[in-house]
């Protein structure tokens, strides 16, 4: 037992004496950089032209297969959405076997087939792969594209596209490509419900048996496998895919500016503005400054610590995120800074995205912000290069660009390497911000007077990026108008002075959900002032407040808090029911077109109300607040779907924006002179 005891003594004071060597007040040295080992691929070319590239890895009992038509982009024209069409219809059925028998066999196998217009991808367990591989190729080799399908698909376009015609952010990509890269270019030209009606089957059949040839595609095959029995299998399954010849085509020039413009696209729904800095650029895997671009790239507006992010978000407010981005490629990449913010700061915006560009361009990047940089990339592309998929892109990317097989071995030593100089030389040549197009998606009427303010010419383009007039701002407003006659026809519209005066009490029950999350929000009033929301989830209220026409609290997560002397006072003095009553003293602003309508905008006190000028009904509203920090915050309501209720008319679909938070509330019931008591103002 002391032998015992005296060893653990010994080893006590040994583990003492050991800590107090240690320096605690130094930083550790950086232990040697990761050596990175990538399978060595195996390549064959089959006799008609397919190129196969295997990779053993048996770390897992899975193996995947990426077949990559490697095209040059073509021009579709009137047809644009052809190949998309025919990359969404193959794998619904060959000779061989039936659509709903395909998708049976591959969940019954556990694994995954995709198709899409430029090849197609498998994964599965090792002992199905032999079966599964058989299913992609059949897949590709010998589609049937059936009316049946074909219709399906035409009308699955159509859908998406009608649901993302009054979206700002699909309508600023689609026109930031036609603008950047030209109608007439592959990478300008896009789906539209027109080239969608003007697709037929022939069409589809006739890109599938153009495009989809063996000569001009990669077979990679990564995982648990045996190389002399996969190249058996591979042989088995594609030697008898015909080869064919592909039509040449040649991209015409990508327009260039000489100097800085502003492209506008007026939407009048737009409650943000979408910013995009775009200029073309001549970068491809594997060039000398490939990395120090990469570098300027992440520093500039990487990530959540870039400078476009510590700017635009965290010093001035202006946005949830701003980025910037660079794409190679070998025929057009582009750099990209962009954002999307408040309508109010759009042209500050534009200020701070160009500021921070011509900044990287003009002064040295810090020592610790190319330091950050380049280990945020080794980290990342270390952590990457364990995953199966990464090694077979990397495999399929030698191919591609002719690298050197070693590629990827010394990508960290390359990425180390980059100096300070390296990293501004490349901010000069690929961010060209001064030959940049500023691409401006939003409302003109909130945010054109301040941007002319700036030193930049600006172009108006529609939503198909066809050029057009600068858009209306505002409509006159007509002589004699008011804003008690506005109030006036709203009333008559929903019911008449008299029926609306006869409303006593209201309640209201209405839905919503958020991030999948259903809301029932319950909302009873009593005339003149009384009032008492109530929003709940799964039967638990989260946040209440009433007014009982004297004083009023929110309770919101258990916290109760009283009205300021201001909220009371601003309750009193509206009535519950139909606030509009009051309006009728406040400020005709303008005439503003809205969702192909005309609306009169009336302003009383914080509030911008919105009537439509045919029907007289309240479409919208805009209340301003101040946030903690004094901050003007502006929140939008839509109101639609106007349905008469004991002779007066409620709007059944409201729609709350607020921040980054769509809540789109579908009355489920509205009592009137009804279920109310004076208990629910307590």
């Amino acid at each position: 037992m002391k032998t015992k005891i005296l060893a653990i003594l010994v080893l006590f004071v040994a583990t003492i004496s050991s800590s107090a060597q240690i320096d605690r007040s130094t930083m550790p040295k950086a232990g040697p950089d990761p050596v990175v080992k990538l399978g060595v691929p195996v390549k064959f070319n089959m006799p008609n032209g397919l190129k196969v590239i295997m990779v053993e890895n048996h770390k897992l009992p899975r193996v995947s297969a990426n077949l990559s038509i490697d095209n040059k982009p073509y021009f579709e024209g009137e047809i644009a959405g052809v190949s998309g069409m025919m990359g969404s219809l193959l794998g619904r059925g060959t000779p061989s076997i039936t659509k709903d028998a395909f998708n049976e066999k591959v969940d019954f196998l556990g694994a995954s087939v995709n198709f899409y217009s430029a090849g197609g991808f498998a994964s599965s367990l090792e002992k199905y792969f032999p079966e599964i591989l058989a299913l992609m190729a059949d897949g590709i080799k010998n589609a049937t594209f059936s009316q049946e399908e074909f219709d399906k698909e035409v009308q699955l376009t159509l859908d998406g596209l009608k649901s993302n015609e009054k979206s700002v952010t699909s309508v600023a990509r689609r026109v930031e490509n036609v603008l950047t890269y030209g109608r007439s270019h592959p990478y300008g030209e896009f789906t539209s419900k027109e080239s969608v009606k003007r697709i037929t089957l022939a069409d589809v059949k006739s890109n599938y048996n153009t495009y989809l040839k063996p000569n001009n595609a990669i077979l990679v095959i990564e995982g648990d496998i045996d190389i002399k029995e996969t190249k058996k299998l591979v042989n088995r399954l594609f030697a008898d895919w015909k080869a064919g010849e592909i039509p040449e085509y040649t991209m015409p020039e990508v327009p260039t500016l000489a100097t800085a413009e502003i492209d506008f696209i007026n939407m009048d729904n737009a409650v943000q503005s979408e910013i995009a800095i775009i200029n073309t650029v001549d970068i491809t895997l594997g060039d000398t400054d490939y990395y120090a671009a990469l570098l300027a790239n992440k520093i500039l507006g990487g990530g959540g610590t870039a400078r476009l992010f510590m700017n635009l978000r965290e010093d001035k407010g202006y946005t949830y995120g701003s980025y910037s981005s660079l794409s190679q490629s070998r025929y057009v990449g582009t750099f990209k800074a962009s954002a999307s913010v408040r309508n109010m700061v759009t042209d500050s915006a534009v200020v701070e995205l160009q500021k921070e560009i011509n900044k990287i361009r003009y002064q040295t990047v810090s020592a610790e912000e190319l330091r950050n940089a380049k280990e945020s990339y080794v980290g990342n592309f270390v952590m990457d290069v364990q995953k199966p998929r990464t090694v077979a892109n990397f495999a399929l990317n030698i191919e591609r660009y002719n690298l050197p097989i070693n590629f990827y071995e010394s990508y960290i030593q390359k990425i180390k390497s980059v100096t300070l100089e390296e990293v501004q030389n490349a901010a000069i040549n690929y961010f060209t911000g001064d030959k940049a197009r500023i691409i401006i998606t939003g409302k003109g009427i909130d945010v054109l007077a301040n941007l002319e303010k700036t030193d930049y010419i600006i172009n108006y383009f529609d939503v198909d990026g066809n050029p057009t007039e600068k858009p209306a701002m505002t409509l006159p407003i007509p002589e004699g108008m008011t804003a008690e006659n506005v109030v006036d026809k709203y009333i008559a519209a929903i019911g008449g002075k008299d029926k609306v005066m006869a409303v006593k009490t209201t309640m209201t029950v209405a839905n919503a959900t958020i991030q999948g999350t259903p809301l029932v929000m319950t909302m009873k009033a009593a005339a003149p002032n009384k009032t008492s929301q109530d929003i709940s989830v799964m039967g638990n209220s989260m946040q209440k407040t009433v007014f009982n026409g004297t004083t009023g609290y929110t309770n919101a997560r258990g916290q109760k808090k009283d009205m300021t002397e201001e909220q009371v006072n601003e309750a009193k003095s509206e009535n519950a029911i139909f606030v509009d009553l009051a309006y009728g003293t406040g400020e005709l602003l303008r005439i503003e077109p809205l969702e192909g309508k005309n609306a009169i905008v009336l302003k009383f006190n914080d509030t911008e109300v919105y009537y439509d000028m045919t029907s007289g009904l309240k479409v919208k509203q805009v209340k301003t607040n101040k946030s903690p920090d004094g901050k003007e915050v502006k929140t939008p309501t839509v109101f639609s779907d106007y349905k008469e209720v004991s002779g007066v008319k409620f709007p059944h679909a409201i729609g709350i924006k607020s921040g980054p938070m769509n809540l789109d509330f579908v009355v489920q019931e509205i009592k009137v002179n009804e279920g109310v008591s004076d208990e629910d103002f307590k």
